[in-house]
């Protein structure tokens, strides 16, 4: 029993290490200097909310939809339309490798949030 436990904790803090989260500051500054706050109607507090709901602000988060599609990076930008994961079919609308919306700097998963928003829907697409 208390090696099952032993084993299963370990493994939750392996789970966390992989985790590459962003300080909210640290965040909202990044997105202040890619012209975020107030693009299309959205404050940099709607954005910060987005990342907060969507990843807990885990810029390496990845995550399994039921029809087979896969969510992306600090905004959980989808495979299906926006990004080409090569493992389901893509729109690819973004024109860009899902991989690439899970780098450190953000430019790519900006630059898609920003296409995202600009189109029918906005913010609602999430």
């Amino acid at each position: 029993m208390t090696r099952a436990l032993l084993i299963s904790l370990v493994s939750c803090l392996v789970t966390i290490s992989k985790a590459r989260l962003i300080n909210r500051c640290d965040l909202a500054r990044v997105l202040h200097q890619e012209d975020l706050d107030g693009f299309e109607g959205y404050s940099l507090t709607d954005w910060l909310c987005l990342a907060f709901v969507e990843s807990k602000f885990n810029i390496s988060k990845i995550n399994e939809n039921a029809d087979g599609s896969f969510d992306y990076g600090i905004f959980q930008i989808n495979s299906h339309y926006w990004c080409n994961d090569y493992r389901s079919h893509s729109e690819n609308i973004c024109h860009t490798e899902c991989q690439e919306l899970l780098r450190p700097n953000l430019l790519s998963i900006i630059h898609c949030a920003k296409k995202i928003v600009s189109g029918a829907g906005g913010m609602k697409n999430w």
